[in-house]
């Protein structure tokens, strides 16, 4: 359409040169593309007459057109037919890259929609029947093929597989997934068959919950965004009112009314182009959508642009300790014995806690995974509150446990000076040794941490219901600026009402947590970062962003996103303001042709948008 309206408007401007048609031939020559190209905008500015929406681009587009295209009958007025045509031409550029644009803009957001799942193949009476994943009942069992979709949350029954989770965190390395493990929606199932039972229906499924939050996404407008909608809807009808003043006004004062207006009839038409606000109303918008696909393309969910405006002004971070900045899984990082060997002392505490449910066990066990295949007897198995276990394996009567436990057996214990939790070890009530259990920091914490402090961020901060020791040791390891230890949901509440309230740097407070024993410290920080895991459903809906893949260097990344987006969002206002006062002054002298105002209009909405698809590169 474009390319043939551009034909059309060429062999009208030679026929203008080369014939001496009347005025209302060469009108009727130049009404053919110009009807081709704008039918669709005159259909809108139309429609929005009808229905109450008149001052909007459309209707300022076809009024200085069709203006245009009049001018050329007063008396003593030249043509602006070529103009016109132009005009309306260069409008539809402008739509078609703002229409390419926000689709580009869309569909790194909609990569997200990749993951929705199509179907569901459920074992029912003997039989595997292929269905819509919202009709499988939690507890059925889904069996799931290599190359397709996970539908639905659950746990491996049988099989071993890779899986790809790229469109959910952003990361290409492939998660190992066999029996008992939990597998969620939308993830690949990359090499073997699996059979998954069912834990949560489609509606609850970490699938769903992350395409319902893509989709909301936009509807959070930022600050920008709604100051430029309201703007707008008062700007455009004064710009229209000031329009008419510019045209009748002037020839009414100068005495010569008919001899002047075609003058200021054309230099109100330039006013009326030059003043469409269409490069702030699109391109701020644009910058917004294209920041938070770029973020979601790096694993990084923002709920709306509301949050990018506060992201980019975070200079106080909050981190809870356990499952943030470390793993949140205990695991033996040493093994100090007495009267044995570091294998027989791991052996017998792993046999003592075979059965117990509490984690220390379960560190125990995993440090010492021949346990269950050595063929030890373990009997007499006794839990003793607040001190520990006691079992009898093999012929030995063996206590595992703390100081207290060892106290009361008779056992002369050794301290230790390695942070974290000591399991003290008597062998038949001699003192054997002590294994070291203690949460491993996440291998990129420390530089998380350094990468917040290089963006400017002035505190980063440190929560914990851990003890006092744990907590300073993790602290000191990873250059946190302050951390308090030994608190209680409610105390880490109380810590961040102070935090803000003293806001020593003026901008806001962000929270990073594991997203559920951390959902009210998340709601009440300015903005709440969730350590998604991958989409853990109190992270999902209790935070602003959600970091799908654990990594806390991603908030640095967040940061640089949001900022990046704003800065391009601010370039377009400042440009297209810019543009448009300088060729306004220029039409009040006189000097601005139109060919001047469709580049302040559609050539600087153009660029604008050229400008905002730079949003959509996320930060590195």
């Amino acid at each position: 359409m474009i390319a043939i309206t551009a034909v059309l408007l060429a062999i009208a401007v030679f026929i203008e040169k080369s014939l001496d048609l009347p005025v209302w031939q060469l009108l009727l020559v130049y009404l053919v593309p110009y009807l081709l190209i704008g039918h669709s905008t005159l259909k809108e500015a139309a429609e929005g007459l009808l229905h109450g929406d008149a001052f909007n681009e459309h209707f300022l587009m076809s009024i200085a057109t069709i203006g245009a295209l009049c001018i050329g009958f007063l008396p003593g007025a030249e043509t602006q037919f070529p103009e016109a045509v132009f005009v309306m031409l260069f409008f539809q550029v402008g739509e078609m890259m703002e229409g390419y644009a926000e689709g580009q803009s869309r569909n790194s957001i909609s990569h997200l929609m990749d993951i929705r799942p199509d179907v569901a193949s459920v074992e029912r009476d003997g039989r595997v029947d292929a269905v819509a994943p919202d009709q499988v009942a939690v507890g059925e069992t889904i069996i799931v093929k290599p190359g397709e979709k996970i539908p639905l949350d659950g746990v491996v029954l049988e099989g071993s597989t890779s899986l790809n989770t790229v469109a959910l965190t952003g990361e290409s390395i492939p998660r190992d997934a066999t029996v008992d493990d939990e597998v969620i929606s939308g993830c690949v199932n990359m090499s073997g068959l699996i059979k998954v039972r069912v834990t949560k229906s489609y509606g609850e499924s970490t699938v769903s919950k992350i395409i319902n939050l893509v989709e909301n996404s936009a509807s959070n407008k930022s600050r920008s965004e709604s100051f430029i909608t309201r703007f707008a809807r008062v700007y455009t009808p004064v710009v229209v009112f000031a329009a008419i003043a510019v045209a009748f006004i002037p020839p009414l004062l100068s005495g010569d009314f008919a001899g002047n207006f075609a003058t200021w009839l054309y230099r109100a038409l330039m006013f009326l182009i030059v003043s469409c606000p269409c490069a702030l109303v699109i391109s701020v918008p644009l910058s917004f959508y294209g920041g938070i696909g770029g973020a979601s393309r790096k694993g990084v969910l923002i709920k709306g642009a509301n949050y990018v405006d506060v992201l980019s002004q975070v200079c106080t971070v909050v981190f809870d300790k356990t499952g943030t900045l470390t793993h949140g899984q205990f695991t033996v990082t040493a093994i100090h014995p007495e009267s044995c060997d570091e294998h027989h002392l791991l052996h017998l505490a792993a046999h003592v806690e075979h059965f117990s449910s509490h984690p220390i066990g379960a560190a125990l066990r995993d440090a010492f995974p021949d346990e269950a295949t050595d063929g030890c007897q373990v009997t007499d198995v006794e839990e003793i509150a607040g001190q520990g276990v006691r079992a009898r394996v093999g012929d030995d009567l063996v206590e595992v446990g703390n100081t207290r436990m060892m106290d009361a057996v008779g056992a002369k214990w050794r301290d230790c000076d390695h942070v974290g939790t000591i399991i003290h070890v008597a062998i038949n009530g001699d003192y054997a040794g002590h294994i070291v259990i203690n949460d491993k920091i996440k291998d990129d914490s420390a530089g998380a941490i350094a990468a917040l402090k290089a963006l400017g961020v002035e505190r980063t901060v440190m929560l914990t219901g851990d003890r006092e020791e744990v907590g300073k040791d993790v602290a000191q390891k990873l250059g946190l600026s302050e951390s308090y230890a030994e608190l209680m949901p409610g105390d880490k509440v109380k810590h961040v009402e102070h935090l803000i309230a003293e806001n020593s740097c003026g901008r806001a407070l962000a929270f990073v947590g594991d997203g559920i024993n951390d959902a009210p410290v998340l709601a009440r920080a300015d903005v709440g970062i969730a350590m998604g895991g991958l989409g853990s459903d109190a992270a999902i809906e209790a935070a602003d962003v959600v970091i799908m893949d654990d990594s806390p260097s991603k908030i640095a990344l967040a940061i640089k996103i949001a900022r990046r987006t704003l800065s391009i969002a601010r370039q377009n206002v400042w440009f297209a303001i810019g543009v448009k006062v300088a060729v306004l002054i220029l039409a009040a002298l006189g000097v601005a042709t139109m060919w001047m105002a469709v580049f302040a209009d559609v050539g600087v909405t153009v660029l604008a948008v050229l400008n905002a698809m730079r949003a959509l590169r996320a930060a590195s």
